[in-house]
């Protein structure tokens, strides 16, 4: 009897070691598929080569970050050229700034889509906490500090509160986010009460999206930034020991390139926006943690099959919670975007396309829909072409319906390029598991 509950124990234990390394050594897995397709394309029948360039290769293998860095450049070439005003230093500022209460908003929906869920409140969250601060700041008499907190805690509230019934209760994330989204803006209405407007005077509270830090500190910003990203792709490529190829460093310098001329143009008129600071803090501080925290990292091993990280030791559920307390925690953080860029909370703050602009730019900047794929930088890079595309239809005089028509082909052409690029890299992974195996001595 012991020695059969001895085996039972091993054969436990070995199911669960086998968990795990499916999770964590996926990695190799995936770069040894590669390579296996690399080299089965290398020597074709007949001994022909792949005529792909190496340098077109690698631009390829950056992922969807590329195609959305090029869509902007030319979504600001084409409409520069239209209306000879897209690209000066006030509108651009002013788009900046529009851009800042989109970015959390999408930011909260990358962590959410991350794990292959969706949250449908984030507008309502917007709305609400917006009112919140608006009745704490003017009504109550709180200072703006402790209103802002305040409004970021009930955020995150609203998050947790969700995040239990998703998490635990194991309702869908589809249907629980559908009741929030209904619940929060019932409590916006209540709260903004029949006059449904609530003017917000505080000159702290206007300063968030009003404010400019100098010409100087800008430069040191954007150029530090800039040169981390460039020396951070020449540390991995180096530290591949040639691996890598040198069309690898393409997307961060055209990244930095942008950092800079974005800097340049903004120091022509006010500066850069302080708001515009805080996001990218957020984005900073989002990418760390993803990218160099073991929590962060279990969420792309649950987004991508949550059944092996459960069975490799991960807590699926408590990850899933904490990204839905992030998440409205982010969509508080708008609601004090938009509220200062407004001075005012109303019935229309967070409603209207918000939500479904969040979601599209979090798809437009390469997060998959089906989880396990994406990154931080794309809550920017698809807020700030969906911002472009409605600034620039505004500079053209084009009317809603155009705007809401235009929008509506970017999302869904992204959405198709999401699944086509996924199909497609299923297929490789089965024919180079297939080349691997009759390769194979």
């Amino acid at each position: 009897m012991r020695s059969e509950e001895n085996i039972g124990q091993r054969g436990a234990g070995d199911v669960r070691v086998a968990a795990a390394r499916e999770v964590r050594d996926g990695g190799q897995r995936g770069a040894q598929l590669e390579e296996g397709q690399r080299q089965a394309g290398a020597s074709r029948p007949g001994g022909r080569q792949s005529r792909v360039p190496s340098w077109l290769s690698a631009i390829v293998e950056q992922g969807t970050a590329m195609p959305a860095l090029i869509s902007l450049v030319v979504i600001a070439v084409f409409f520069e050229i239209e209306s000879h005003y897209f690209l000066t230093g006030s509108n651009l500022s002013n788009l900046v700034v529009q851009t800042t209460t989109l970015v959390p908003v999408a930011l909260g929906e990358v962590g959410v889509l991350l794990l292959a869920e969706i949250d449908l409140s984030l507008g309502s969250i917007v709305g609400a906490t917006s009112a919140i601060l608006g009745v704490m700041v003017s009504e109550v008499g709180v200072p703006w500090w402790l209103g802002m907190i305040i409004a970021l805690a009930c955020g995150a509230a609203m998050g947790a509160f969700q995040g239990a019934w998703i998490a635990f209760i194991r309702i869908p994330s589809f249907v629980v986010t559908i009741g929030g989204w209904l619940g929060f803006l019932g409590l916006q209405l209540f709260i903004l009460g029949p006059q449904g407007t609530l003017s917000i005077f505080n000159p702290q509270v206007a300063a968030l999206t009003g404010s400019y830090i100098p010409g100087g500190a800008g430069w040191v910003v954007g150029g530090a930034l800039a040169v981390a990203v460039v020396a951070r792709a020449l540390l991995r490529l180096r530290a591949a020991g040639g691996r890598r190829r040198l069309g690898s460093l393409t997307l961060p310098a055209l990244a930095a390139a942008l950092m800079v001329g974005v800097v340049a143009v903004l120091n022509s008129y006010k500066g850069v926006p302080t708001a515009f600071v805080v996001v990218m803090g957020l984005l900073f501080a989002g990418w760390w943690i993803l990218q160099h925290t073991r929590p962060g990292r279990n969420v792309f091993a649950i987004g991508g099959n949550p059944e092996p990280a459960r069975r490799a030791g991960i807590g699926v559920r408590r990850i899933r919670f904490t990204a839905f307390v992030i998440a409205g925690t982010l969509g508080a953080v708008g609601g004090l975007m938009a509220a200062s860029y407004n001075s005012s909370a109303g019935t229309l703050t967070g409603g209207g396309t918000l939500l479904l602009e969040a979601i599209g730019a979090a798809v437009i900047g390469g997060t998959s829909l089906f989880g396990g794929q994406g990154t931080v930088w794309a809550a920017l890079s698809g807020a700030l072409i969906m911002s472009a595309i409605s600034n620039g239809l505004d500079l053209m005089n084009a009317s809603s319906p155009v705007k809401y028509m235009v929008q509506g082909a970017v999302v869904l052409l992204a959405v198709t390029v999401d699944t086509l690029l996924r199909r497609r890299a299923g297929r490789s992974r089965r024919l180079g598991g297939i080349t691997m195996s009759v390769g194979a001595p």
